[in-house]
């Protein structure tokens, strides 16, 4: 039986969830629904054969897929009221909308309970973004050798902090060796910087940026570099040298000019903003509560969204699957409602895939057949739900994998929670 290597398995999952933001809202779980997850996995491995699977990298990356799928759907049958609950929870909530998301975006941060007026809207003209502070250095020749082999050092100056950064030149270090030596140094410290090695094909420059955007009426930079001992090599890197000045975001609210730090702010505690692009002179961004019909058919996309990417991971590891057996499950909760879904506007496309005909969905839910629609959309939310449950739990259900022995029904077995899956709760070593 292969070995999983588990810094293998742990990378693929952190460089492909690692960045993903989760919603705190759905992640926090109550004792009693953790005491739910473990007593599914106890029934789920009481009646489970004892199983052979080859585990490969390729079965760690499907079992991690899958789970992060499960999840997702898990997250997106919650906001919209539960497996249990119904679809018509999402028109008691509000939730905003931008007129022109590419220009700027828009969450409603405030709670549910507020008395606020749904029907009022505000608008944003983007005069320009917030910045960061850039420091571009010199274009050097990437295989020349400029720098004497020798130990250098320079200083680093934030508003949070002052800094000594250190790095050695050896015999034959190139030009591209001693940026990609401070490139790494500044990126493995914690001092709100960020650095690159821009490549200009023969030549090459280090870049260093500021995460933080724009400056208040105290602060002339966000960083200062200055070459101390190592002034020869410092001023032929160029780091020293500011090449574009942080910058605050400059906005008209309802036509009142204001400025910000940042490209994200809140206004009035109840609405989160995010600048994305400058508008057009005279062309604002319309900020403002959705209908409940939007509101449902956004809430039905994300459904299918996940479907659809549930498929998506089938077909992809197919041959580890073997007998496609993610794809077919999944198929047929949506074949089973097949008619009650193109009723409301859901089809199937050439591929498996399950598509939205938005005016129909409209019509549906604000028409005289509203209750059956309901009826179909939450028949169909249940369905993925348990689905999604059952993926959660023991993913390794779906892989290819050699039965050795049915357990006898008729004896009580020790119940080892994790055996019908190392990836139901745990990434398990194997050599362990």
């Amino acid at each position: 039986m292969a070995i999983i290597n588990s810094t293998v398995v742990l990378g693929y999952l952190m460089s492909t969830y690692g960045n993903q933001t989760s919603s705190a809202k759905y992640d926090n779980h109550k004792k009693s629904e953790l005491r739910d997850v473990y007593s599914r996995m106890v029934r789920t491995n009481r009646n489970s054969p004892v199983y052979k699977i080859d585990y490969t990298p390729r079965v760690a990356e499907f079992a991690i897929d899958l789970k992060a799928n499960a999840h997702q759907m898990e997250n997106i049958v919650t906001k919209m009221g539960g497996g249990s609950g119904s679809i018509e929870s999402v028109l008691n909530e509000k939730k905003a909308y931008s007129s022109n998301e590419d220009q700027v975006s828009v969450d409603y941060i405030g709670s549910q309970s507020d008395d606020v007026d749904t029907s009022s809207t505000f608008t944003i003209d983007v005069k320009s973004l917030a910045k960061p502070q850039v420091n571009e250095g010199h274009p050097l020749v990437k295989t020349s050798s400029d720098f004497k082999p020798d130990s250098y050092s320079f200083d680093l100056d934030t508003n949070s902090g002052s800094y000594e950064f250190q790095f050695t030149v050896n015999n034959g270090d190139t030009n591209l060796d001693v940026q990609q030596k401070i490139e790494r140094l500044i990126n493995k410290s914690d001092t709100g910087l960020t650095a690159e090695v821009k490549d200009y094909g023969r030549m090459s420059s280090l870049v260093i940026t500021s995460k933080q955007t724009g400056l208040s009426s105290t602060e002339n930079y966000l960083f200062k570099i200055s070459s101390g001992a190592s002034y020869n090599a410092i001023k032929a890197l160029g780091i020293d040298e500011v090449t574009q000045p942080a910058e605050n975001a400059t906005f008209a609210l309802n036509g009142t000019e204001h400025h910000a730090l940042s490209n994200s702010f809140t206004i009035n505690q109840r609405f989160a903003i995010d600048l994305k692009n400058t508008t057009e002179p005279g062309k604002p961004v319309t900020i403002g509560f959705k209908a409940d019909t939007d509101m449902i058919t956004d809430s039905v996309s994300e459904l299918i969204d996940s479907y659809n990417s549930f498929i998506a991971v089938g077909q992809k590891y197919a041959d580890t699957s073997g007998d496609e057996s993610l794809v077919k499950e999944m198929s047929s909760v949506s074949n089973a409602l097949k008619d009650q879904l193109e009723s409301i506007g859901i089809t199937h496309d050439d591929f498996g895939l399950l598509q939205i005909d938005k005016d129909k969905l409209d019509e549906s839910v604000s028409g005289p057949g509203v209750k059956e629609a309901f009826h179909s959309l939450n028949s169909f939310k249940a369905a993925l739900h348990r689905e999604a449950e059952k993926s959660s739990i023991d993913p390794m259900r779906y892989v290819k994998k050699i039965t050795v022995e049915y357990k006898d029904p008729t004896k009580n077995y020790f119940t080892a929670v994790y055996a019908t899956s190392p990836y139901s709760g745990l990434l398990i070593d194997e050599k362990l």
